[in-house]
């Protein structure tokens, strides 16, 4: 055997290494040269790459996956939340309103934004009011989104400025809630909060390098080494520009608003191993939380409203961009959480496989939250992604029965069911929406446990996966649906050395336990940058 020696070169022995590569699933050692795998194997083998410069790593016997890729964040919102205030964790509108005082008396006059509450936790669980917090932000203007990002309370001030009252319509698939006079609440849902974000001022390019920076930092300890961000404008410049100084510490594929599908298709924007531009998304509809998701039947207790469809679906735009933007080679995203929301994505990708050249298209219906059984066909036939946020159902698995009844919540987050029709299945957080810890997704994929200690056994446990699927839903699959499977996503040799170490083998303990296991070390690009081995 020859072997070409160079300084550059790092050896991982003893450890445990899950390939995800069904042709060697396990090894013991990783060889890398530069940025790249050079050898998957035994011990021994891996020990005749080494000379005088090589630096070896014991890895103790840990359990090495490929680098965790979330196929559904949004990365520099996420970073942006870091840095403002956080509610998530407010359980009364008590705590909801102590935490606002506090932050806007260090924050007088500005602009306060980010949020992430969710009044689900609160003993009563009504949404909050503008009078909640009036009186602790007189004049400083407030609008803190829910954590699902379709709902948001704007206090009084800030719903002066934007001119929102009683005589303001709703936007179409927008709702602006009122209460028994006519008055708005402050709670502004989907296309109604648009009537105010026009107000709070667009961050400087500084600011979204600051937020990405942030937000970079924060996801290390979690293993992740690629991110499927949903992008907004003003976020693809700062990823280019941090691409060209050498910052990118993970690997990020972009996901663009598809109204602005032209810049993809007419800027010809320069690609690198590190940023990836191919993809476009638009909704359909709303959230469960906000009550805003679109269903074929009306929510419990809601006579006749069955939820929100968005302004583009209903005014065409989705079908004419998506049909547009297909002809360019470009790959469709569409958030889709009700049942009729998901079986309108599905007829739209079946018109553009009729309607366009046959290519491989990998389209995503992102959220595929809820679905019905016949529809769970229509992904395989079409080869449509399924990209899915497990770490949701621990959460809406408490409450989302007395919103939508429990025959529709049977195929709700139906992962098993999409696994077994042989539908590529692709795990995210949606950040800051859930936490974007990839250990938490597959813990709650695994386990189905909700938040409330309820379901021991698992919420709706048919629908259970293996840690084995699990694993491959946050690194080889999401590879595939970024159309990098055969660079990324599996240690073989040849691919990009993006690793981590967990500091306790999941396939092997309690999967209750997995939710408390730690990232040690995570190596991207051949390079460690997060480092708790010792």
């Amino acid at each position: 055997m020859t072997i070409h020696h160079s300084s550059n070169k790092r050896i991982f022995l003893n450890g445990r290494v899950y390939t995800v590569n069904p042709h060697q699933p396990y090894a013991e050692a990783i060889v890398l040269v530069e940025n790249r795998i050079a050898f998957v194997g035994t011990n021994e083998l891996a020990k005749i790459y080494a000379d005088d410069d090589t630096e070896i790593i014991n890895l103790s016997g840990k359990l090495v996956l490929p680098g965790f890729i979330d196929a559904h964040a949004h990365f520099i919102k996420g970073g942006f939340s870091l840095q403002s205030i956080n509610l998530r964790n407010a359980k009364s509108p008590s705590e909801f309103r102590q935490l606002i005082k506090d932050y806007v008396s260090a924050h007088k006059g500005e602009w306060i934004t980010g949020g992430n509450w969710d009044q689900e936790q609160w003993e009563i669980k009504e949404l909050p009011t503008r009078f909640l917090i009036d009186d602790v932000s007189p004049e400083t203007p407030v609008f803190v989104e829910r954590t699902d990002l379709h709902m948001g309370l704007a206090n009084s001030f800030a719903l002066n400025i934007a001119g929102i009252n009683s005589n303001t319509p709703d936007p179409p698939g927008g709702l602006i809630v009122k209460d028994h006079t006519g008055n708005p609440t402050g709670i502004l849902k989907d296309n109604a909060i648009t009537l105010l974000k026009k107000y709070i001022p667009e961050p400087e390019e500084s600011d979204i390098l600051r937020a990405a920076f942030t937000a970079l930092d924060f996801i290390k300890q979690f293993g992740i080494t690629g991110i499927h961000d949903i992008s907004e404008k003003n976020d693809l410049p700062v990823y280019k520009l941090l691409d060209s100084m050498g910052s990118l510490s993970c690997r990020i594929y972009s996901i663009y608003p598809l109204s602005g599908y032209k810049d993809l298709k007419d800027n010809n924007i320069r690609e690198s191993d590190k940023l990836k531009l191919k993809a476009l998304k638009a909704f359909s509809d709303g959230s469960l939380g906000s009550a805003t998701a679109w269903f074929f039947d009306p929510y419990v207790n809601e006579e006749n409203y069955c939820g929100l469809p968005t302004d583009v679906l209903l005014n065409g735009q989705i079908e004419k961009f998506a049909i547009e933007a297909d002809k360019n080679q470009l790959q469709i995203c569409i958030h889709a959480i009700g049942d009729k929301a998901n079986k309108y994505v599905l007829d739209l990708y079946k018109k553009l496989h009729e309607s366009n050249p046959p290519r491989n298209r990998r389209d995503r219906i992102e959220h595929a939250q809820h679905l019905r059984q016949q529809d769970i066909k229509l992904f395989s036939d079409y080869n449509i992604i399924a990209s899915v946020q497990p770490y949701h159902l621990t959460e809406d698995g408490v409450w989302a029965e007395k919103k939508v009844g429990k025959l529709r919540t049977s195929l709700m987050y139906a992962f098993k069911s999409l696994l077994d029709n042989g539908i590529k299945l692709c795990f995210g957080s949606d950040w800051t929406v859930a936490p974007i810890n990839p250990l938490l997704g597959i813990y709650a994929a695994v386990t189905r446990r909700t938040i409330d200690g309820r379901n021991p056994d698992g919420w709706h446990s048919e629908q259970k996966i293996s840690v084995e699927d699990a694993i491959k839903c946050y690194t080889i699959n999401n590879a595939y649906a970024s159309f990098q499977e055969n660079e990324l996503g599996s240690i073989e040799k040849g691919k990009f050395a993006d690793f981590i170490v967990l500091s306790e083998n999941i396939l092997t303990i309690d999967p209750v336990k997995i939710k408390d296991v730690n990232v040690v070390l995570t190596v991207f690009n051949g390079n460690i940058i997060y480092n708790k081995l010792n």
